[in-house]
C-alpha cells in the first residue's frame, strides 16, 4: 500500500448499517452478453420495477460509463480489460454503500469475468447471462452497431473481429431468443427481488 496513503475504513460505517437505513441489500447486478442481445433493455426495466418496489437502485452501462469514468479508453484488450476493472471498482463501492447497481457490459471473456467477480465479491454479485446469437443480434441491431461493422467502421467488433466466451460461472441465463421481453423481465425480476431484500 503506498505509504501516503491512511486507510479510514475502519471509522467508517459499515455496509451492514446502511443497508439496514436503506432497507435494502447492496447487490451487483451484472448484465453480460453480445451488443444488442437484450441487457440494456432489461437493465432499464429492471431498475424501473425496482424503484416502484422502493429500492435505491441505479444502472451503469456504456452510455455513462465511456461518455465519463472511461472517456478516455478505447476497444483494445488492454482498454477493455481497464474498462471493466474500473467498473467492478465502482460497483464495489455502491454495493458498500447499499445501493443495487445494475450494470449491461458486454464483459466477453471468462477473464474478464473472474476479475470483476473478485473485485466486488461473489456475496455482492449476481451474475446475469442474457443470451442471444451474433445473427439474432446482428437482426436486432438496435443501436447500428452491425451495420457500422460491416462498412468496416467498428474495429475489434466483439462476436467478428473480437470473440466472445460464453459464461462458465453465471448465476442466472436469460434466453432472450426464446422469450419475449416481458417474459425474460420477469425472470430477471423474479430471481433478483429475493436477493436485494433485507431480512427484518
Amino acid at each position: 500500500m503506498d505509504e501516503n496513503l491512511h486507510p479510514i475504513s475502519d471509522r467508517l460505517l459499515t455496509q451492514t448499517d446502511r443497508e439496514v437505513s436503506l432497507g435494502q441489500k447492496g447487490k451487483v447486478v451484472w448484465l453480460c452478453g453480445l451488443s444488442g442481445s437484450g441487457k440494456s433493455t432489461l437493465a432499464i426495466a429492471l431498475e424501473k420495477t425496482l424503484h416502484q418496489k422502493g429500492k435505491h437502485v441505479y444502472v451503469l452501462d456504456g452510455d455513462n460509463i465511456r461518455t465519463g469514468l472511461n472517456a478516455g479508453l478505447g476497444f483494445s484488450d488492454d482498454d477493455r480489460r481497464e474498462n471493466i476493472r474500473r467498473i467492478a471498482e465502482v460497483s464495489k463501492l455502491f454495493a458498500d454503500a447499499g445501493m443495487v447497481t445494475l450494470n449491461s457490459f458486454i464483459t466477453p471473456t471468462e477473464e474478464l469475468r473472474k476479475m470483476a467477480r473478485e473485485i466486488i465479491g461473489k456475496d455482492n454479485l449476481v451474475e446475469v447471462y442474457v443470451k442471444a446469437s451474433f445473427e439474432t443480434c446482428k437482426e436486432r441491431d438496435v443501436k447500428g452497431l452491425y451495420a457500422k461493422m460491416e462498412k468496416g467502421l467498428v474495429p475489434n467488433f466483439t462476436g467478428k473481429d473480437s470473440g466472445f466466451e460464453e459464461p462458465k460461472v453465471t448465476d442466472l441465463v436469460i434466453e432472450t431468443e426464446s422469450q419475449t421481453v416481458e417474459e425474460s423481465l420477469q425472470t430477471l425480476v423474479d430471481f433478483v427481488s429475493p436477493r436485494v431484500e433485507r431480512a427484518e
